[in-house]
C-alpha cells in the first residue's frame, strides 16, 4: 500500500496509476439506481473544486464547513479543499440550527456545503447570525432555494468556476508547498457532557494513521467498501481514507437506515460499523432462527456450537483445530453459515472493523462464530480513530480492544485511566487553549477518560471514568457494561442505565415497538396507545424476566430491580442524543425525573 502521499495530491496520484478503473460506487441524493466514477473522473472533479474554491478567494488553511449526508460530492469537497491547503470542517447531517452555529461562528466559515433541503434549510435560518458566512453551495439538485436567497447555489454551478482549470498552476504550486504540519480537519466533538470542542486534525496525524494501521488491517485494492457511518465521524474518514490509499472500490451509502438493502445490493467485503449495527444482525437472525421449525433450530445451533468451538476456542487462541472439527466447520460454513453471509449480502466477506462502543461478548462470539471477521478496536476524534484494534490472523482475546498499533505509546494513570502518546494524537482544541492544557499530562500524554488496563500485550477497557456510577451504598457501577448486555436482548432498542447516588440499579428503556405489539397480539393483550402498550403489567413481566435471564451473571448490586418502558424514543432535538447516539445522562435525568423518582418511591 503506497502511504507517502500528502492527502491534498492522494487521488490525482492514484488516478494515474488506476486510470479508469472504477473508484466510487453510489446513488444520487434520493436515488435507487448504482452508479460509478473513475479514479480519472474523479480526480477531474476535485481538481475544478481546487480551481473554483481559489476563483472564490479561499485562502491557506481557511475553514470551510461540509453540512451533508455521505455523498460523492462530499469526498470530492474534502480533497479539491485539501488540494489548495484549506482545512474541511464535518458537520453530522443531523446537527441542530445551534450546533452548525456555533461551529460557523466559531471556525469562521465563509463557505458552507450542504447536502439536502433539511440542511439548506436550516443552513439558510442561521444565515444572518453567522457574520462571517458569505455562501452557501448545494449538493443535491433536487433542493429548493429560496427565490429570496441571492447567497445559495448548486454545486453543479460552484463547479463552474472552475472549468477548464483556470488556477491550475497555482494549485500545483501550493500542493507543492503542502505540509504535513498543515491542518487538514476540525472535528467538533458534541460529547455526551454536551461541551462542544474543535479537535485539530493534521496531515501528519492522517499519514502516521495510515502508515500504522495498513500493518494490521490488510485493506487491499481487490476490496468493496461500504461507507456505512458518516464521514463526520473520524471512524468512518479514517477508514475511507485509508481504503482510498490501498485503492479499493468504495461504495458511498448517503442513508444510513438503508445499509443492510444497499449491503444485499453492492456485495461490500468490508465495512466499519458501530457495534449497534452487528447487534441488530445478532436480532435479526435469531428472530428469523426462533420462527423456524424445530429442524431447522436444532441444525443452526448446533452449527453455532461447531463456530464457537472453530472459531473462537482454536483460531482466535491462536491454536489449529482438529481435522475432524475443522472439516465439520468447512461443511457448515458452506452450507449454513454461507446463507446467513448471502443473506446480508456479504458473501464475499474479508473483515469488517467495529469500534465506538462497547462490543457485547455474546455479539462478538457470534459474529465470528458464523465466519465474519470482525476487527474490534478502540480509538477517539483525538487519536485519529485507532488506538488499538485486533489484527487479522493474529491470536486475540473476546472482550479485548486489540493491540495497540504501531507508534501509539499506553499507559495507564494510578487512577486507571488510559494515556496516549504518539503521532497520530491531536495537538489540541481549535481556540481553546484552556481545554488543550488540560487534557495532556505533564509529560505530554493525552488523557483519554476512558478506564482500563493492558494484558499480554491486548488493550481492555472498563468505562468512561466519569460514567462511573456510585450508589448510595457505595458500590461503583458501570453504566455501560450493563447496557451492553441488555441491549442483545431483541425487544431492547435503547436503554439508559440509573444508579448514581440511588440505592439500588434501574433503567429506561425504549422497546422494539413492533415486536411488542406483534407480542401483545399475539397474546391477546389489548391496547389502544404505545402508553398503554408500555404499562401492561403482563408486557412489564415479560421484559422482566427476560432481563433477569440477561443478567443473571452480574454481581446483585449491578442489577437492574426496576426499569421504565418508555412510549417514545430518546431524541437528538432534545439533547438526549449526541450525533453518534450516544446518551447525555445529565440530560436524560432532567427530561425523566418524574419516571425515575417514581422508580425509587417505597
Amino acid at each position: 500500500m503506497q502511504t507517502n502521499y500528502h492527502m491534498s495530491v492522494l487521488v490525482h496520484e492514484q488516478a494515474r496509476k488506476y486510470g479508469d478503473r472504477e473508484m466510487l460506487i453510489y446513488q444520487d441524493f434520493g436515488g435507487s439506481e448504482w452508479k460509478s466514477l473513475s479514479w480519472n473522473q474523479v480526480s477531474q472533479t476535485v481538481k475544478q473544486v481546487s480551481n473554483a474554491l481559489l476563483n472564490l478567494g479561499v485562502k491557506v488553511q481557511e475553514n470551510i464547513g461540509i453540512f451533508s449526508q455521505n455523498s460523492v460530492q462530499y469526498i470530492e469537497c474534502d480533497f479539491g479543499a485539501w488540494g489548495i491547503r484549506a482545512v474541511t470542517i464535518p458537520f453530522y447531517a443531523t446537527s441542530s440550527e445551534q450546533q452548525i452555529q456555533f461551529m460557523i461562528n466559531d471556525a469562521k466559515v465563509r463557505y458552507l456545503f450542504v447536502g439536502e433541503q433539511d440542511q439548506y434549510d436550516k443552513a439558510r435560518r442561521v444565515f444572518s447570525l453567522c457574520p462571517t458566512l458569505e455562501r452557501i453551495i448545494v449538493f443535491d439538485p433536487k433542493v429548493h432555494i429560496s427565490s429570496h436567497d441571492p447567497n445559495a447555489v448548486y454545486f453543479a454551478d460552484f463547479l463552474k468556476l472552475g472549468e477548464s482549470l483556470p488556477r491550475q498552476t497555482e494549485v500545483e504550486r501550493l500542493q507543492q508547498e503542502a505540509s504535513f504540519d498543515d491542518v487538514a480537519n476540525i472535528l467538533y466533538t458534541s460529547g455526551t457532557t454536551g461541551d462542544s470542542k474543535g479537535v485539530i486534525l493534521t496531515h501528519g496525524q492522517f499519514n502516521a494513521a495510515m502508515v500504522a494501521n495498513s500493518k494490521c488491517v490488510p485493506v487491499t485494492e481487490d476490496d468493496r467498501i461500504m461507507n456505512f457511518l458518516p464521514y463526520t465521524h473520524i471512524f468512518e474518514r479514517g477508514w475511507a481514507i485509508l481504503c482510498l490509499y490501498a485503492g479499493a472500490r468504495m461504495i458511498v451509502n448517503t442513508y444510513p437506515q438503508q445499509v443492510q438493502q444497499s449491503m444485499r445490493e453492492t456485495h461490500p467485503t468490508c465495512m466499519s460499523a458501530v457495534p449497534r449495527f452487528w447487534e441488530k444482525v445478532y436480532m435479526g437472525v435469531m428472530d428469523k432462527i426462533e420462527h423456524s421449525s424445530a429442524v431447522q433450530r436444532k441444525v443452526f445451533r448446533h452449527a453455532l456450537a461447531v463456530g464457537r468451538k472453530h472459531n473462537i476456542e482454536y483460531l482466535s487462541l491462536g491454536k489449529k483445530p482438529p481435522l475432524a472439527l475443522h472439516m465439520e466447520y468447512e461443511m457448515l460454513n458452506r452450507t449454513v453459515f454461507s446463507l446467513v453471509r448471502k443473506e446480508l449480502g456479504l458473501e464475499n466477506a474479508h473483515f469488517f472493523p467495529t469500534a465506538g462502543a462497547a462490543v457485547s461478548p455474546f455479539v462478538e462470539e457470534f459474529v465470528h462464530s458464523i465466519g465474519i471477521n470482525m476487527v474490534v478496536g478502540y480509538g477517539l476524534t483525538e487519536s485519529l480513530a485507532t488506538v488499538s484494534c485486533d489484527h487479522l490472523g493474529e491470536p486475540y482475546t473476546v472482550g479485548s480492544v486489540g493491540q495497540p498499533i504501531e507508534g501509539i505509546s499506553i499507559k495507564v494513570s494510578e487512577e486507571g485511566e488510559i494515556l496516549l502518546k504518539g503521532p497520530t494524537i491531536t495537538v489540541g482544541y481549535y481556540n481553546r487553549d484552556d481545554l488543550t492544557k488540560a487534557a495532556f499530562t505533564e509529560d505530554g500524554y493525552f488523557r483519554t477518560g476512558d478506564a482500563g488496563y493492558l494484558k499480554d500485550g491486548e488493550l481492555f477497557l472498563k468505562e468512561r471514568i466519569k460514567d462511573l456510577f456510585k450508589t448510595s451504598n457505595g458500590k461503583y457501577i458501570a453504566p455501560q457494561m450493563i447496557e451492553s448486555k441488555l441491549l442483545v436482548d431483541k425487544y431492547i432498542d435503547q436503554i439508559a442505565i440509573i444508579a448514581d447516588q440511588r440505592k439500588f440499579v434501574s433503567a429506561l428503556i425504549i422497546p422494539v415497538y413492533s415486536l411488542l405489539e406483534e407480542y401483545a397480539r399475539d397474546h391477546g393483550i389489548a391496547f389502544d396507545s404505545r402508553e398503554e402498550l408500555c404499562q401492561n403489567p403482563q408486557i412489564v413481566e415479560m421484559m422482566k424476566e427476560r432481563i433477569d435471564t440477561l443478567q443473571q451473571q452480574l454481581a446483585h448490586y449491578e442489577q437492574v430491580k426496576r426499569f421504565t418502558l418508555l412510549p417514545h424514543h430518546f431524541s437528538m432535538e432534545k439533547g438526549e442524543l449526541t450525533n453518534t447516539l450516544k446518551i447525555r445522562r445529565r440530560v436524560l435525568n432532567e427530561n425523566y425525573r418524574d419516571a425515575i423518582d417514581k422508580m425509587y418511591e417505597e
